[in-house]
């Protein structure tokens, strides 16, 4: 299949692409600039499409991404600290981002005469973002069916969705996905900060996953701590 790639240039977008190529024809990486404080990221992107020798497409919508004010990645709220699974990550939530990124790339694929569009959406997400969860992917697919009827089809593959980050991790390592090239960090610095909720999930999975991290954190033992108030035990 000829497929379009919602790339942020995180782990799960990077290894999402590396796992398309394997197997389909990667069209290009789509990113977004929305207004988010790492805007780092999409760098991260131009690197993974690069390797991969296919084109990066970047959009722009950091105007209207200003209007979606209240979330600590486009507006100036601190990034919260400790675990992802906390409920104070939810000041993370950017609304309808995922619904307004799809809808774009669904238009692209149709226009390129592409046969589907991949997003990492997974399972460690379900607990903060609605629109991470299977019944939002089931229910786009269901309304993109609508709007591109007679015009193109495509699909919504969403291969991570019930998958945890430490699977992302041991199928990225069977990749040999450059995880050095990837960026998770929300508080967008020179480097991961150690501390947000993306750096203590991303480091804790390559532990679970026991996979080497090529990561440079400048807090390397927050995530211990994190892990351990979440679960209320040691690790």
């Amino acid at each position: 299949m000829k497929i379009l790639v919602v790339c942020s240039g995180g782990l799960d977008s990077v290894t999402l692409a590396y796992k398309v190529a394997q197997s389909d024809t990667v069209d290009a990486l789509l990113s977004f600039n929305y207004g988010q404080r790492h805007t780092v990221e999409l760098e991260f992107a131009a690197r993974c499409a690069n390797a991969l020798n296919v084109a990066h497409e970047v959009v722009d919508i950091s105007a209207f991404g200003r209007m979606l004010s209240g979330s600590a990645l486009t507006d100036d709220i601190a990034v919260p600290e400790g675990h992802y699974a906390e409920d104070s990550m939810r000041v993370t939530i950017v609304p309808n981002r995922n619904a307004i990124m799809l809808a774009m790339a669904f238009g692209l694929a149709a226009a390129r005469h592409c046969d589907a569009v991949a997003v990492a959406v997974h399972g460690g997400d379900h607990f903060i973002y609605p629109d991470c969860r299977p019944g939002f992917i089931d229910s786009f697919q269901k309304m993109q069916n609508h709007a591109l009827e007679g015009v193109q089809t495509v699909q919504l593959l969403a291969p991570f969705v019930t998958v945890e980050k430490a699977e992302i991790v041991r199928q990225g390592s069977s990749l040999h996905v450059p995880f050095a090239d990837t960026w998770s960090c929300y508080q967008g610095g020179q480097m991961h900060c150690g501390r947000c909720g993306t750096c203590v999930e991303r480091r804790e999975a390559f532990s679970l996953a026991s996979v080497d991290d090529p990561t440079i954190y400048a807090d390397t033992d927050y995530w211990r701590e994190a892990v351990r108030q979440h679960k209320g035990e040691g690790v």
